[in-house]
C-alpha cells in the first residue's frame, strides 16, 4: 500500500464540529480525541477532496472537453465510483487530520500521568466565540439567538495520512495535488471566514511534492 500525507495549517480559528455541544458552556463543540486534542474526520477530509475534485473535473469538461474522460477516470479511480460497486471502489484511503504524531504521544503520556487534564489540553488550542443572528431589517440582535462556538486557534497544524490500495498513477497524483491546492476551507463557517487554511502534499518521508505533482496537471490540461 502506498502511503502519503496531506498536511494543513489553519490560517483562520476553524470549527471540526462533532454536531453537540455542552449545556450551559458551549452550544457547538469541536472534535476531539480522548487528550482533548481537535481533528477533522478522515471521512469529512476526503468529502472535501472530493467537492474540489468534482468542480476542477467540471470546469476541464467545459474548457478542455477532449480531456473529460482522461480526468474523470482518474477521479473515478481516487474517489470511487458512486454506488458502491466492488468495481468502482477508491483507490484513496483518507486518514484523520490530526496534530503532528510528536505532539500527540508527548501529550497523551501527560495525561495519563495526570500532569495535565484533557479540559487543559482542549482549553490550550481552541477558544470560545460568542456570535448572535440580526436583525435584516432593524441591525439589532435578536433576543435568544446568542450562541457559543468552540473554535480551533488559527496556526495550528494537522497532518493526515492518505493511503493508496494500489500504486497511484501520475493521472491521480497530478489531479490530487490540484485537489489539495484548492482546499481553502474547512469546518463549520466556512463561507463565513472561518476554517481558511493552506495544505500541502508530501510523500510518506516528509518531502514536500505538490508542486511537482501539480506541474504535471497544470502542462496536461494548459491549451
Amino acid at each position: 500500500m502506498s502511503e502519503y500525507r496531506l498536511r494543513f495549517t489553519l490560517l483562520s480559528d476553524a470549527t471540526f464540529g462533532r454536531g453537540d455541544g455542552l449545556a450551559g458552556v458551549v452550544d457547538a463543540e469541536v472534535q476531539h480525541d480522548p487528550t482533548g486534542l481537535p481533528y477533522l474526520a478522515g471521512r469529512t477530509l476526503k468529502g472535501l477532496l472530493g467537492a474540489e475534485c468534482a468542480d476542477i473535473v467540471f470546469a476541464i469538461g467545459q474548457a478542455r472537453p477532449e480531456q473529460r474522460d482522461r480526468w474523470e477516470a482518474a477521479a473515478q479511480r481516487l474517489f470511487g465510483k458512486t454506488g458502491g460497486a466492488l468495481e468502482g471502489e477508491a483507490n484513496l484511503c483518507v486518514g484523520p487530520a490530526q496534530l503532528p504524531t510528536d505532539l500527540r504521544t508527548r501529550i497523551a503520556q501527560d495525561v495519563e500521568d495526570g500532569r495535565i487534564t484533557r479540559a487543559e489540553v482542549l482549553e490550550s488550542v481552541t477558544a470560545l466565540r460568542r456570535q448572535t443572528a440580526m436583525d435584516a431589517v432593524t441591525g439589532a440582535p435578536l433576543e435568544n439567538t446568542l450562541r457559543a462556538m468552540r473554535v480551533i486557534l488559527r496556526g495550528t497544524p494537522f497532518d493526515a495520512t492518505l493511503s493508496f490500495r494500489e500504486p497511484p498513477s501520475e493521472d491521480e497524483l497530478a489531479l490530487l495535488a490540484a485537489c489539495i491546492k484548492a482546499l481553502r476551507r474547512a469546518g463549520t463557517g466556512r463561507n463565513r471566514g472561518r476554517g481558511k487554511l493552506t495544505a500541502e502534499l508530501c510523500e510518506a518521508t516528509g518531502i514536500q511534492v505538490t508542486e511537482q505533482h501539480f506541474e504535471q496537471f497544470r502542462k496536461a490540461v494548459a491549451p
